[in-house]
């Protein structure tokens, strides 16, 4: 990924605790591992998953992950990372091999989670949905995904679940935040970039969790701890929040804002202000005047020292949402502007 950040509204979040509208599906009667579930005959094909590709617009580069769906007519949820900075998304439906436009109903980039809509969408197989709950430490289970973001036969990935409530600092690329995931399920299988999104089986082929991988927009720190999942439970309590249109000062509803300023990510805050490293031409940084070199100082009246918070200043907002913008020019003295911002890319 590009080294730069054009921050647009992302929110911190807290775990909704409400399951969402996919019901837990007990294993059917008789049923033996791997009979019934996301990939019948595995890993031939599997219900309710999709391929997801992203266009990432302001940095020129494509990337790819998994999705689950929810709901017959096209509602997904995947990570958060999979489509941050996407300028455009298609799903590929791995049942009917279908590709569908989607648009992303809201997220929550604590938790790593985004729900989706696809146009045009019906019919489509769910993701049978287990309890998260339930999940013991040495169960065997199965990552399945879009494994390098390959498409086609999803991939799958035996192993075994190794731990439980497990948190880990996870950074994004982009704008160089980090935040704390916890109540992760950590498991040993071998979990690649692309696979994030998918489902985390269990013997019978219930999505009990999220598989959560680190890719080139997210690091999982300590690096070399990779395998994990979201437990499914927290996950589908979050996306069925986000599709229920209930606002809340954890989840970001709708459209993403977009300010177009790229600064340096990295390194320790700087009481001076953020760097601009790119002006996105025609952008709202753009018509009030900000220029490479110049320092941004403040956004609403509160002082911004690093590239996460100049995002986190404009949490809550939403394009055509006016901000005050303060900032320091290359040459010249301090400057302040009324800004209106724009829709841009997912959060």
């Amino acid at each position: 990924m590009a080294h730069t950040a054009f921050p647009a509204v992302e929110t911190i979040a807290v775990a909704l605790l409400t399951v969402g509208a996919s019901a837990l599906v007990p294993p059917a009667a008789g049923a033996a591992p791997s009979e019934v579930g996301p990939c019948t005959p595995m890993p031939a094909t599997c219900a309710g998953v999709v391929d997801i590709d992203t266009v990432l617009g302001y940095q020129g580069e494509r990337a790819a992950g998994t999705g689950m769906v929810r709901s017959a007519n096209g509602d997904v949820v995947t990570n958060n990372h999979v489509v941050e900075g996407a300028t455009a998304i298609s799903v590929t439906d791995v049942g009917n091999g279908r590709s569908y436009r989607a648009r992303v109903l809201g997220w929550d980039r604590v938790h790593d989670v985004a729900a989706l809509r696809l146009e045009d969408a019906a019919a489509l197989a769910t993701v049978p949905v287990g309890d998260s709950s339930l999940v013991t430490v040495g169960e065997p289970i199965v990552g399945v995904g879009n494994a390098e973001g390959a498409g086609g036969t999803p991939s799958v990935a035996p192993g075994v679940v190794t731990a439980l409530d497990q948190a880990v600092s996870a950074q994004d690329e982009g704008s160089g935040s980090v935040e704390n995931l916890t109540g992760l399920i950590e498991i040993d299988a071998d979990i690649q970039p692309g696979d994030s999104g998918g489902p985390l089986v269990d013997r019978f082929g219930r999505a009990v969790g999220m598989d959560t991988a680190a890719s080139e927009s997210l690091s999982l720190l300590p690096p070399g701890r990779q395998a994990f999942a979201i437990p499914i439970n927290e996950v589908m309590g979050i996306a069925g929040q986000i599709e229920s249109g209930a606002g809340a000062p954890t989840v970001h509803l709708g459209e993403t804002a977009f300010l177009g300023v790229g600064m340096a990510t990295g390194g320790a805050p700087s009481a001076q202000g953020v760097a601009v490293r790119e002006v996105v031409a025609g952008s709202p940084a753009a018509r009030a005047g900000v220029r490479v070199g110049d320092v941004l100082t403040a956004i609403d009246g509160r002082r911004v020292d690093s590239a996460a918070t100049v995002v986190r200043s404009l949490d809550g907002h939403h394009p055509g949402d006016r901000i005050s913008l303060g900032w320091m020019p290359v040459s010249g003295a301090a400057r302040s502007a009324q800004v209106q911002l724009v829709a841009g890319p997912v959060g």
